[in-house]
């Protein structure tokens, strides 16, 4: 069963079951009013519209709340180089058709204990004291929101435990560049992993099936560079850290993000910070690479992937046995 929009081209009719993500009615230039829909499923998400308000169709979106599953018919088109669903019927799920929200959902391929248990051996691994109580507390502090949450509003590991599954992956490569570069201190390096991305869990407004609702009000104010420093400026008073390692950790996040027009003010000025950059950026690359590629036809290209700069990434043809 077709069920994510990627997979349908251009003119080709849908009639498929979809969670709805948020649902609208908007003010278009020329004043007349449209239904406008984000609809998701396991795979990822998708914009809808309903141009026709009809009689039919208003007391649908007037019912429609978040997490609901709706059967849309539609037929796809492309607007700005983006597909999305021209909706043309909708209606509510029925008792009758056996659905689960569950199904609905994107997660990553791991459970949220699962990805927890094994950050947290890394956790264990570490060797000095004060990094590993430090990564220690803060992991404890919000286990019950790292099960769940993800990693982003909308882009790389924005699904249930992403999260956890992007510290993981960062956790891995980092070990495998320890392995290569004997000079890093492995123990910074992987306490800067756990901790780059902590204050997410602030920034973020996410419910339990790791879908994001906003930013919250600090951060929508302060974002989660200056939030996470915050963090760790606590946590690391509480346990009386030395300040060098204080110092080195809040510069690895605060600097992680590279770029001042991407929230860094400051360029790491030591090897683990410029590391954890770059493990940062190539987890999120891959990530959406992965997923362009998912439902793309071998020795063909993907759509436009947004987040690298609307390039349109080429499959491989499948190796003949």
């Amino acid at each position: 069963m077709k069920t994510y929009l990627e997979q349908y081209k251009p003119g080709e009719n849908v009639e498929e079951f979809f969670l709805v993500k948020s649902a609208v009615i908007r003010t278009a230039n020329s004043g007349n009013r449209y239904g406008d829909l984000v609809l998701a499923d396991k795979t990822g998400e998708m914009a809808g519209k309903i141009w026709d308000l009809n009689q039919e169709v208003l007391p649908v979106i007037s019912a429609l709340a978040e997490r609901e599953i709706v059967k849309v018919r539609g037929t796809v088109t492309e607007w700005n180089g983006t597909r999305q669903l021209k909706i043309l019927r909708i209606r509510l799920r029925r008792e009758e058709d056996c659905l689960e929200l569950s199904d609905f959902i994107k997660a990553a391929p791991f459970s949220g204990e699962e990805m927890y248990q094994r950050v947290m051996g890394f956790v264990e691994s570490i060797k000095d004291t004060d990094y590993m109580m430090i990564a220690m507390s803060l992991l404890t502090e919000y286990k019950e929101k790292l099960l769940y949450f993800p990693a982003a509003m909308r882009h790389h590991h924005a699904e249930l435990g992403g999260l956890l599954y992007h510290i993981l992956r960062m956790l891995e490569n980092a070990q495998a560049m320890c392995g290569v570069y004997g000079f890093l201190n492995r123990d910074l390096l992987l306490c800067g992993v756990m901790l780059h991305d902590i204050a997410k869990l602030e920034e973020i407004d996410a419910d339990r099936f790791g879908m994001a609702q906003a930013y919250t009000f600090e951060g929508q104010m302060l974002g989660h560079i200056i939030q996470g420093i915050k963090i760790v400026d606590r946590a690391a008073a509480e346990l009386k850290l030395p300040e060098e390692k204080r110092i080195m950790l809040e510069h690895m996040l605060l600097s992680h993000h590279y770029e001042p027009e991407y929230g860094s003010p400051k360029k790491p000025l030591f090897p683990e910070a410029e590391i954890l950059h770059y493990l940062d950026l190539i987890d999120a690359r891959v990530y959406d690479m992965e997923l362009a590629l998912k439902n793309t036809e071998p020795g063909s290209f993907s759509e436009k992937v947004f987040t690298m700069d609307n390039r349109r990434l080429y499959k491989a043809k499948e190796k003949e046995e």
